[in-house]
């Protein structure tokens, strides 16, 4: 499995929340190879998300161009790489 690491920039929480849960949730969900993903509030102004897919070229594939924006939030730094543990 790989995932993509997403930190993100947020500046409208309730924007970057309404869009994740209406149109990015369920596009990935859609996506060839996706298993789980996980988006955490860090804080009021910064999130970050863990995106797994079975295979690296699926991640890949699946991950967003870095400095992508969206209402409310700023794709700041995107990191790929092999899931080597999970509890």
């Amino acid at each position: 499995m790989h995932a993509i690491v997403i930190h993100a920039d947020i500046s409208d929480v309730e924007h970057a929340t309404k869009g994740l849960e209406e149109e990015v949730i369920p596009m990935m969900q859609q996506t060839a190879g996706f298993v789980a993903a996980y988006f955490v509030a860090v804080d009021d102004s910064h999130g970050v998300s863990i995106e797994v897919f079975e295979t690296e070229e699926q991640a890949r594939q699946a991950a967003p161009p870095e400095g992508t924006e969206a209402p409310g939030v700023k794709l700041a730094k995107l990191q790929i790489g092999p899931v080597v543990g999970s509890a």
